[in-house]
């Protein structure tokens, strides 16, 4: 910990920091950058992306975390995440300068920043994995569906919901009036966002990145939340993407109480050990 760096590097004619975690004692010549899903800056949720930083430090693999253009300590406009390449581009040719002889990289994002690192890796040779923790792959259409699919579901065969029903503190009009909002959107067919170079709908687009990198992907799923439901109900809708997540390309672990964010010391400290397990054996394995 005592190690650590702040460091700047330019992107585009704006200045961007983060905090180095140099290896304590190296024992991979692989580095990790860690890619920050917004609105969020380097720290993390709970301070969760510190604390994975200084864990992979201990065991021998350098990291980077860094706040993209707009966010945190960093200069430029906000940007959305499908923005942000030359973010992760600029970045990785910073560690690569600050430590010396690193030459490949993975990339960890959660939420939007895991589908950011999958729209970049495969442009650059020097990443040769990636971990993604509960992937973006929202649509107004698929929020909707995974609402209704699961919280509703989940929410009638509740207890607490029929207490709230006999004691008369369940308000029927507002809670039909947002199913039926819900439902009219998930049958709407609509795309969703769109980046503006390629107006196919994200969840296509997604595939189409992971599916295409050659490198392995440790993908971290948390059970109580709707972003990692939404993606995999995407991805239950195509069999190319299916076959890919059952593939030996990919490493599936689920914890089945997380929220988003893995909020919990228990479920931060399940991550950065699965973080790390993959990660060095991805260091001995290339």
């Amino acid at each position: 910990m005592g190690r650590e760096k702040p460091v700047s590097f330019d992107c585009a004619g704006e200045r961007l920091f983060g905090i180095l975690h140099p290896a304590e004692s190296p024992a991979a010549e692989i580095g990790m950058l860690l890619v920050v899903g917004g609105p969020q800056y380097r720290v993390g949720s709970h301070r969760q992306f510190v604390l994975l930083a200084r864990t992979l430090a201990a065991a021998g693999i350098p990291v980077l975390r860094f706040d993209y253009r707009g966010m945190g300590d960093s200069g430029g406009e906000p940007r959305d995440f499908e923005a942000i390449g030359d973010d992760i581009r600029a970045a990785i040719d910073c560690m690569a300068a600050e430590v010396v002889g690193l030459k490949r990289f993975a990339l960890w994002g959660l939420c939007d920043a895991a589908s950011a690192n999958a729209f970049y890796a495969p442009g650059d040779p020097r990443v040769i994995g990636q971990v993604a923790a509960n992937p973006w792959a929202r649509t107004a259409e698929g929020e909707a569906q995974a609402y209704i699919r699961h919280y509703y579901l989940e929410r009638v065969l509740s207890r607490d919901f029929w207490r709230k029903v006999m004691s008369l503190r369940f308000d029927a009009v507002g809670s039909l009036r947002d199913f039926l909002t819900k439902f009219k959107r998930s049958r709407s067919g609509g795309s969703g966002a769109c980046a503006a170079e390629d107006s196919r709908p994200l969840p296509v687009r997604l595939r189409e990145a992971q599916v295409g990198f050659d490198g392995p992907v440790l993908l971290l799923l948390s059970g109580n939340d709707l972003t990692a439901k939404e993606y995999l109900d995407r991805v239950a809708d195509v069999d190319e993407w299916q076959r890919w997540m059952e593939s030996t390309r990919v490493t599936l672990h689920r914890l089945d109480a997380a929220d988003h964010t893995f909020s919990r010391a228990v479920w931060r400290d399940q991550v950065a050990g699965w973080t790390r397990d993959w990660l060095l054996r991805l260091a001995r394995g290339s």
